[in-house]
């Protein structure tokens, strides 16, 4: 993989990644960041932070998943409502049984088409065929999954078969909060792409983990982000 460029960028690359990650990893604001470099003595502008997040965030997310091991086969697939710009839009979100998240898409209909585009993406993306795949009971699952071939692979069920993938929507509702709502359905893709690439490499779910080993996976999560932002 080739390494990030941080070329004509007035703060050096160390900053510049620090910003990134905090935006990303944390429920933070570009105010919020700027203020915490700031308690750091790094003197930076919120239009620099965003200009970062927007420039380095999609590169840095894209390395992180090509560094990612293979899903496991049983798929949560679910659809939640978010407004964006004041319409109502659909973010369609696909997890596995253990959290990780597959992938995001955001579109302006819940239907047929939106659960076709959200299977082709995941089949496409992540080059395997899933052993489950878990729903609700919205019919367009049904016959996006009877169209692709996949009828005998379809769960659906209630929300208690696909708690796994509600769960992980409360993430999204944090974020959505405190960035108070999402300007574009452009926007909203670009950072949800983002944010489930970092969300997954540092999600260690330390409640179920000993403390030795929180201790092995926060350094094998910050080796992986540091591999990701190598600079040129």
């Amino acid at each position: 993989m080739r390494p990030i460029s941080f070329k004509r960028h007035r703060f050096p690359p160390d900053v510049i990644r620090h910003a990134v990650w905090l935006y990303f990893r944390f429920t933070l604001s570009i105010r919020d960041v700027e203020e915490l470099l700031a308690q750091r003595g790094v003197e930076v502008s919120r239009e620099a932070v965003r200009c970062w997040v927007n420039k380095f965030g999609p590169l840095i997310a894209a390395k992180l998943r090509r560094r990612r091991g293979p899903p496991t086969g049983r798929w949560h697939l679910d659809e939640m409502v978010v407004k964006i710009a004041g319409r109502r839009m659909y973010l369609w979100r696909a997890v596995d049984d253990e959290g990780e998240v597959l992938d995001v898409l955001v579109q302006k209909r819940r239907n047929k088409d939106a659960a076709l585009n959200l299977l082709r993406k995941l089949l496409r993306n992540q080059g395997i065929h899933p052993e489950t795949i878990t729903t609700d009971k919205l019919a367009s699952y049904r016959a996006a999954a009877r169209d692709l071939g996949l009828t005998s692979r379809h769960r659906p069920g209630g929300m208690r078969e696909n708690n796994r993938v509600e769960n992980s929507h409360l993430v999204i509702r944090r974020r959505e909060r405190k960035q108070q709502k999402f300007k574009s359905q452009g926007s909203a893709q670009r950072f949800l792409a983002c944010h489930s690439a970092v969300y997954n490499t540092f999600n260690l779910q330390p409640h179920l983990t000993s403390r030795p080993s929180l201790r092995i996976l926060r350094a094998r999560a910050g080796q992986a982000w540091e591999a990701a932002t190598v600079a040129a």
